[in-house]
């Protein structure tokens, strides 16, 4: 189970994607920790089982526990932040920016891994996700942590092809006859 079967997984049409998941996964200047991270909580992102399951997998092989859990845990705040910080920037009434928002995020504040390595995750989530004001919080935290925009850029560059690798697989599923 690896970025080597998702790879070989996808169909011909799709040479591209193949070709980017194999450089966005081995020639990254990121830590070892922010890449697994990323491609990580990019995976859960996504929902795709099969995507979930073999770069979990390969993920773990690289991350400490208390890492596999932060990503996992990116993914899972940000399926939320994202839904509710995005519906109050759509709608428009910058009102609903000033109420309490009510919403437990402690993980956040004590993720259980450095800091910048979170928000690097929840940034490559929610450009998934599509959340706008979660990527301007996010991109404004890790510059001011210091990160180097291309490394925010190879972040984005990991989520847009773990997202095409999902999207690609389950809609050739889709398209496979019931029960081949």
């Amino acid at each position: 189970m690896s970025v080597d079967a998702l790879k070989e997984a996808l169909p011909a049409y799709a040479k591209d994607i193949k070709l980017n998941l194999g450089s966005v996964t081995s020639t990254s200047q990121l830590t070892e920790q922010q890449l697994w991270g990323t491609v990580l909580a990019c995976a859960m992102a996504t929902k795709s089982k099969q995507v979930i399951a073999e770069l979990a997998e390969e993920a773990g092989d690289y991350l400490s526990a208390e890492a596999f859990e932060a990503a996992k845990g990116a993914a899972s705040i940000m399926a939320m932040n994202n839904v509710y910080y995005r519906a109050t920037h759509l709608i428009g009434d910058e009102t609903y920016a000033q109420l309490p928002v009510k919403l437990r995020m402690t993980i956040i504040g004590k993720p259980g891994v450095e800091k910048v390595d979170f928000e690097l995750w929840c940034l490559a989530v929610s450009a998934i996700n599509g959340c706008g004001r979660c990527l301007e919080s996010h991109e404004k935290v890790l510059r001011e942590a210091g990160m180097p925009r291309e490394h925010i850029q190879e972040a984005l560059r990991i989520a847009a092809v773990i997202n095409a690798t999902a999207a690609t697989l389950e809609a050739e599923a889709a398209l496979a006859p019931a029960g081949v």
